[in-house]
């Protein structure tokens, strides 16, 4: 399998206006989060001549690079839920060291806060293949990550207070992030306490649901070494899908983050114990456990007892979602692009007092769909 460490790097991050933004459309946000990273890298929108967005219908790179009046030579619209971003830079920086393109931008825009009929429709859709068998009884997005929790559950002995370890560990990363949304203290106890959903998760298991947009830029080794910001490097990448439906799901305790992470970490000639910085897919508790075990970060089974005892939280061992994550910090309909832009701040040591200390190789995993879609990337500085 062919290698993609070092080349190329991302060397612009930003997001847009956060929370509830009512003024904005999606394009508008994303347009404000790609005039942000394209200032934090020191570049205009000239040097941008590959564009990677996607969204929940549509053209979305087209429309993008029109709306921005860019006319790229490479564009990609590739569709993976929440990990498209992830996928997003492994295509990217395959298509730079091909030399298809120099300089590219990755970027999402979502307002399912403010208008959230796109979105309903986008998880509800008549026509899907398993409408018939899932959606029409209930059975949408936040039962099928219920269903692996009580697998888990079930196989393993995890317990609801160790997936609320997560919930409060990351509320604890997001009372130091001023962009974040929900920075009040919360307990285990209120985590349990909070209204079931879909059980055995509770409201306080689950991801916001906010207005934003984010945009990465990537380029090449030659440009990125004379730019005003640290190159934050790509040093391994990896891809896996398994299913769509869960019904379809080989095992629901094993995503496939399994097989995303090996080949990453393979790339990176890395393993899960030179990580300094986790960034995970946090749309609920549960996705962030069977992340956990499945980059290899603990046995399968363990990771109730990874996180248990705040080892994730900021006095931790493991910083884990250090911007408060789709949990506390931002969730759009997909969050994928932020976990990039947290590590390459963390990398770059731009987070303040959420900084962790000396941090010089990050892991991002992102999860799309039913549990469906993986991506892994794995960031280092110089």
């Amino acid at each position: 399998m062919g290698s993609l460490t070092r080349k190329a790097a991302i060397v612009g991050v930003a997001e847009s206006d956060c929370g509830t933004v009512p003024d904005k459309s999606a394009m508008e946000l994303m347009a404000q989060a790609t005039k942000r990273a394209l200032d934090d890298a020191g570049l205009t929108k000239k040097d941008i001549d590959a564009v990677f967005c996607t969204a929940l219908n549509g053209m979305p790179a087209a429309r993008l690079a029109e709306y921005l009046h860019i006319r790229p030579v490479y564009s990609d619209s590739t569709s993976a839920g929440g990990a498209s971003f992830e996928m997003h830079i492994q295509h990217a920086a395959a298509a730079i060291a091909a030399g298809l393109c120099q300089t590219a931008l990755i970027c999402f825009g979502g307002t399912p806060k403010s208008d959230p009929e796109p979105f309903y429709r986008f998880w509800h859709d008549p026509r899907a293949p398993e409408h018939d068998f899932e959606s029409i009884y209930g059975a949408h997005v936040i039962a099928d990550y219920a269903l692996a929790a009580q697998r888990h559950m079930h196989q393993y002995g995890t317990t609801s207070e160790q997936l609320a370890e997560i919930a409060v560990s990351t509320r604890k990363w997001a009372a130091l992030n001023p962009l974040a949304a929900m920075r009040d203290p919360i307990t285990i106890e209120d985590v349990l306490n909070s209204p079931m959903i879909s059980s055995p998760l509770h409201l306080l298991d689950c991801c916001l649901v906010s207005d934003g947009g984010g945009a990465v830029i990537l380029t090449s080794p030659d440009r990125a070494e004379n730019l005003k910001k640290t190159p934050v490097w790509i040093l391994g990448c990896g891809s896996c899908v398994t299913h769509n439906s869960i019904l379809s799901m080989p095992d629901l305790t094993v995503s496939p983050a399994k097989r995303s992470g090996d080949v990453a970490f393979e790339m990176a000639g890395l393993t899960p114990g030179d990580i300094d910085v986790i960034e995970l897919y946090d749309s609920f508790t549960i996705t962030v456990l069977l992340q956990l075990e499945d980059l290899g970060f603990c046995r399968k089974g363990e990771g109730g007892i990874l996180v248990s005892g705040q080892r994730t939280a900021p006095e931790g061992t493991l910083p884990l979602n250090t911007n408060g994550g789709g949990l506390s910090f931002i969730h759009p309909s997909l969050y994928g692009i932020f976990l990039l832009i947290e590590a390459t701040r963390q990398l770059r040591g731009e987070c303040g007092a959420r900084q962790v200390p000396g941090a010089e190789l990050a892991l991002c995993n992102a999860i799309g769909g039913h549990l469906s879609c993986s991506s892994t990337v794995i960031l280092g500085r110089d």
